[in-house]
């Protein structure tokens, strides 16, 4: 079970960022995350600031732990020129670099371009395309594409990322179309188990849940001819019933991570701490389970 942590990018570099993703590394974080959004829930009249920035600059301060974003989406992004700044980041952390990816939903980023939003066959319609020309970016000098949603001519991203063939993928899917996208283009598949069941279900269905959505993994590798043990099960916490009550004490959380890890869950992402937010976790605590759970979870 590896332990890694996602810091939202509401940090002014120089004031407090800078400290926080150091410490991050300190700690001993698998893998520091950021949300790749333009806003978010009740952030958006907050300070917010932008994913690949931060972390280029969280690059240039930490040098062991990965760095990635949890998730990126098409809402307001195109695949040639987020080729082109992850070939970058790529080789400004030395390959340290994945990539999360998801479908998008129908919060802010889906209209703050101006378009309606997507209905959830577009999102999906336009994931799969978004996952599949970023993969022949990101392992191409040079490409053309036209297809029914984005278009490359002659793209180049040159000289390619320092991780080969590309950056991992951490592909965000529940739905049977996003499994097969992840059970392909993945080296990585994340959850946040059922939203359903986060403000009326149990704890127990939510663990049931989340066994389900691994079994349909496994499936979708089947399928593809992947063995479904190398692709490794991330679970970003923080959105079950159990909301924050995993945070509360190491035995808390090793009581939760034990159970997910029995489930086939084989990362875990907690939130860095943010008072008077719904991640107000004891800072104590926090750095108690970063410090001493992963023993006791190896």
């Amino acid at each position: 079970m590896r332990l890694s942590v996602v810091i939202l990018p509401i940090y002014r570099w120089a004031a407090e960022g800078r400290e926080v993703w150091r410490r991050a590394e300190d700690l001993g974080f698998g893998t520091a995350y950021t949300y790749d959004h333009l806003s978010w829930r009740s952030f958006r009249d907050k300070p917010w600031y932008g994913a690949l920035p931060t972390l280029t600059a969280a690059a240039a301060v930490t040098g062991r732990m990965r760095l990635g974003t949890l998730v990126t989406s098409p809402n307001f992004r195109h695949p040639v020129t987020l080729a082109k700044d992850l070939m970058t980041l790529d080789d400004v952390s030395e390959g340290r670099v994945t990539l999360g990816i998801g479908a998008g939903g129908s919060g802010f980023d889906a209209t703050a371009l101006g378009q309606e939003p997507w209905s959830p066959r577009e999102r999906a319609d336009r994931f799969g395309e978004f996952v599949r020309l970023l993969d022949r970016l990101l392992t191409n000098g040079q490409v053309s594409y036209e297809g029914e949603f984005y278009s490359a001519h002659e793209a180049r991203t040159i000289p390619g990322c320092v991780q080969r063939p590309r950056i991992p993928f951490a592909v965000a899917a529940t739905g049977p179309r996003g499994m097969r996208l992840a059970a392909r283009y993945g080296q990585a598949w994340v959850t946040t188990g059922d939203p359903a069941l986060y403000e009326t279900g149990t704890p127990e269905e939510s663990l049931a849940a989340v066994r389900g959505q691994v079994d349909r993994l496994g499936a979708a590798c089947a399928q593809a001819g992947r063995d479904v043990l190398k692709v490794p099960k991330v679970m970003l916490t923080g959105f079950t019933p159990d909301q924050g009550r995993p945070l509360e004490s190491v035995d808390a959380f090793v009581d939760f991570a034990g159970r997910h890890a029995e489930a086939g869950i084989d990362e875990m992402v907690i939130h860095w701490p943010i008072p008077d937010s719904d991640f107000d976790t004891d800072p104590a605590a926090f750095e108690r389970i970063a410090l001493e759970a992963p023993a006791q979870l190896a």
